[in-house]
């Protein structure tokens, strides 16, 4: 599994991997379907640092700044992952990821993936027809060497970008705990239907950094396989303002944890209030 796609679906709260999905057997929401942005604003910048620990030692081992832009009638929402320069002569790792959304619906319209990690490379350009019902991919390890196939979209579906900016948008604060929120996703040509689980409130979360904050807390469906070890095990804290954005995550895999917490911002719609 690719360092940024992890590290995204960290925050999408499903995980691809060797294993199964268990898949929600109730269908997207309304508000999943048709969103309306009133949350982010084109200009903000986000970065996360991304920590992994061994026994007792959490080690700083890279980053992902999301960035936010516009055309006339569509949001263009990017993620570039990246190791730091001192970990690179152990596995350096680019990657790449754009996402170009509707305004109206924030469903994606056209996702691009360049991923360089190591020795290896993959491309994928990714077009949403919604109104046919089907995503057309054209992947393979370069831009010149592609092949393509059509993927069979489930209801209103998501490519990973997209519902990170759209569950920004959800009313959760509104939401009784213990309230799910079924969503499609796809990713690598597979639709995976997923649920977000809102726990409260947790108002005292201390959260590296940033001292304590007032959070919402969510629990995601993870996939057991061979990244993630426990499907319930995964922990995000969002911002508990306007704004909504991530500013922690936990996560037990294979071999030791992951954390992700926020580092730098600008550009956000609202002042900071966590």
């Amino acid at each position: 599994m690719n360092y940024l796609k992890s590290i995204l679906l960290l925050f999408t709260v499903m995980v691809v991997g060797q294993g199964s999905v268990s898949e929600s057997d109730d269908a997207p929401s309304e508000e999943v379907c048709s969103a309306r942005n009133s949350v982010f604003a084109p200009g903000e910048q986000i970065v996360y640092k991304i920590y992994y620990n061994w026994g007792f030692i959490w080690i700083a081992a890279g980053e992902v700044t999301f960035r936010v832009e516009e055309t006339a009638n569509q949001y263009h929402i990017s993620a570039v992952g990246k190791t730091y320069k001192s970990y690179d002569w152990i596995f350096k790792v680019r990657d790449y990821y754009d996402s170009y959304i509707e305004k109206a619906t924030l469903r994606p319209q056209r996702t691009i993936r360049k991923v360089l990690e190591g020795n290896y490379r993959l491309y994928d350009d990714v077009n949403y027809e919604h109104h046919r019902g089907i995503a057309v991919s054209r992947k393979g390890k370069t831009p010149d060497k592609l092949d393509t196939e059509e993927i069979t979209l489930e209801g209103c579906t998501h490519d990973i970008l997209s519902s990170i900016y759209l569950m920004r948008n959800m009313k959760f604060a509104d939401k009784a705990a213990g309230t799910q929120l079924p969503m499609n996703i796809y990713l690598d040509r597979k639709i995976y239907s997923i649920k977000v689980k809102y726990e409260g409130k947790d108002e005292t979360k201390r959260v590296k950094g940033l001292g304590n904050c007032k959070t919402m807390l969510f629990h995601p469906q993870l996939v057991v396989g061979n990244v993630f070890k426990d499907n319930e095990g995964m922990k995000i804290w969002v911002s508990d303002d306007d704004n909504k954005i991530p500013l922690m995550i936990e996560s037990p895999i294979s071999v030791g944890s992951v954390k992700v917490v926020l580092s730098e911002y600008s550009g956000l719609k609202y002042p900071a209030e966590y």
